[in-house]
């Protein structure tokens, strides 16, 4: 069973007098461990698929079943509590607490979780641990890089142990060397069997994901394995 199975989506918005049609149709699944990025031009809909795919919003009609549950048919409560248990967002804009240090920023997740402090430390403590920032942990977001500020958000989104990292435009706000350092990131969580799912405008971005799905006008107009993947199928194992 896929981790992620779309099916036939739909995705309406009313504005006044208007309807516009955000998602026509996309059908898109997923396997766990895979690396995906969603590209599209603005306006395409990779924003919506990304906001119901990582469960903020609900389709107008259509499926979607991740890791077994039936999304759609799910209310307010039951949607946060899925975020919470199954996806870990990294954004663009990193969406740290300012005042609060790295540990603390790692944490916010278990606490709504209701898992116990010593238990949340010790996590969030494994997490920054795992993106390199062992040493940082005491320090507030405007004692950190761009990069180092992505990194908390790389360890927040994974302390709960989700099944899909799910990650927004994560380069826009950062140089290239320090883009390519965080992609270099999402390589090594990939290879560690996490499932990531990049949305992203950027090429050079994109190919660092081994399969690539485009949308446009709200449908999905290809779906193919990167370079990267080729690649690698094509080297003889042994």
């Amino acid at each position: 069973m896929a981790l992620i199975d779309l099916s036939d989506i739909h995705k309406v918005y009313d504005m006044g007098a208007e309807k516009v049609h955000a998602l026509n149709g996309v059908d898109l699944k997923v396997e766990r461990g895979e690396y995906l990025a969603i590209m599209g031009s603005s306006g395409s809909g990779k924003s919506t698929l990304m906001n119901l795919v990582g469960c903020l919003d609900t389709p107008s009609s259509g499926s979607y079943v991740l890791n077994g549950v039936a999304v759609q048919e799910l209310d307010d409560q039951q949607l946060a509590g899925i975020r919470n248990k199954e996806i870990g967002f990294v954004f663009q804009t990193f969406n740290l607490l300012p005042r609060t240090d790295a540990l603390h920023n790692v944490e916010l997740p278990l606490i709504y979780a209701g898992m116990s402090r010593g238990e949340r430390r010790e996590r969030a403590r494994r997490a920054l641990e795992r993106v390199g920032l062992g040493n940082r942990m005491h320090h507030q977001p405007n004692e950190l890089s761009g990069g180092q500020r992505q990194r908390v958000a790389v360890a927040r989104a994974l302390v709960n142990d989700p099944s899909i990292l799910l990650a927004d435009e994560p380069t826009g706000n950062l140089d290239s060397a320090t883009s390519q350092e965080i992609m270099d990131l999402f390589d090594e969580l990939h290879q560690a069997g996490n499932t990531v799912v990049l949305v992203t405008h950027e090429t050079d971005i994109a190919a660092h994901a081994w399969r690539q799905v485009v949308l446009r006008d709200g449908k999905v107009v290809a779906d193919n394995p990167t370079e990267r993947a080729l690649a690698a199928a094509a080297v003889p194992v042994g």
